[in-house]
């Protein structure tokens, strides 16, 4: 048998259910973290309120929101193809460890700490993650194509992850360094700008294998780009105007995550069984996790607008 048949050959299906009962088990783990690092930011965010402005803690959501839409979307999207090679788990993984890290407290001094080092790993998971994906697509009959574009491992996901990795390194930068908040300013205005425009390529590139059967699918391609090119513009180049037309785009950004959702929750909905058949309907509709990512970069793209309002009033 040549080594080609022994790849394509499937897997047994013992050895299938193992797998995919260890992905539900990562996911298990991950949200338990996750929950347990959220009631232990709720129960000291008091303690600590004079510590953190509004910028920092948007930030710091935003970032805690895209991981756990990674985490969701990656498990769910890993458990379809089965777990087949082992890497897989890495990026549920480490996206519990980003929403984990996301919801803890920031340090206020220069030193090390645990939560860096998860948003450091989750930054360098993303970019191999991609190249994971990026060699799924092209070992495919027909390499760099629309079809594997389409069909195979989704070339811009894995970015999220890094995404979400760079929003908790920033959040500990503004902790450290909160005199310089017009330099951070525009490092996360251009961050969460050209997140909003990666963002918006991957949702375009599937929407068009949709074919835009809903006028709706419109929407996430329209205007997070215009509020990642204002965004971008802005960390090029500071100025006060248009500030208030630049706030109104990312609160739609904002409100797109939650109504994409909702689209793709009845998505799957209008496939055969609807919800009732979950277990198939939930991996074959669109991807329910997915929008809320949008709602995360809208935050971080608030955050530097409140970091360079305020840098202007105290210049």
């Amino acid at each position: 048998m040549t080594r080609r048949g022994r790849e394509d050959r499937p897997a047994p299906a013992a050895t299938r259910r193992g797998r995919t009962g260890l992905g539900m088990l990562v996911l298990g783990l991950g949200l338990g973290l996750a929950g347990a690092a959220a009631a232990g930011r709720l129960a000291r965010s008091r303690k600590h309120a004079d510590i953190h402005d509004a910028s920092l803690r948007r930030t710091r959501d935003g970032a805690a929101i895209l991981g756990a839409s990674v985490l969701m979307d990656s498990a769910m999207e890993h458990f379809r193809g089965g777990y087949e090679n082992r890497v897989m788990y890495l990026g549920p993984t480490m996206a519990a460890a980003s929403v984990a890290a996301s919801l803890s407290e920031p340090r206020l001094h220069p030193g090390g700490s645990a939560a860096r080092v998860a948003h450091g790993a989750c930054l360098v998971t993303g970019i191999v993650g991609t190249g994971f994906h990026l060699w799924n697509i092209t070992r495919r009959p027909g390499g760099l194509s629309w079809n594997n574009l389409f069909y195979a491992a989704p070339i811009g996901a894995p970015g999220a992850l890094s995404i979400a990795g760079l929003l908790g390194l920033a959040t500990e930068a503004m902790a450290v360094r909160q005199e310089d908040r017009r330099t951070t300013g525009r490092a996360l205005a251009a961050l969460s700008g050209l997140s909003l425009l990666g963002e918006s390529a991957e949702v375009a590139l599937l929407h068009f294998r949709g074919a835009f059967h809903n006028p709706a699918m419109y929407l996430p391609i329209t205007v997070p780009p215009l509020a990642g090119i204002v965004l971008v513009a802005l960390a090029v180049r500071p100025h006060a105007g248009g500030q208030r037309v630049t706030r109104l785009l990312l609160r739609i950004v904002g409100g797109l995550g939650v109504l994409g959702t909702a689209f793709h929750v009845y998505g799957v909905s209008r496939n055969m069984g609807g919800w009732s058949n979950w277990r198939q309907n939930a991996l074959a509709g669109p991807p329910t996790p997915a929008p809320i990512s949008f709602t995360g970069l809208g935050l971080a793209g608030l955050a530097a607008l409140d970091l360079l309002d305020n840098a202007r009033d105290r210049a």
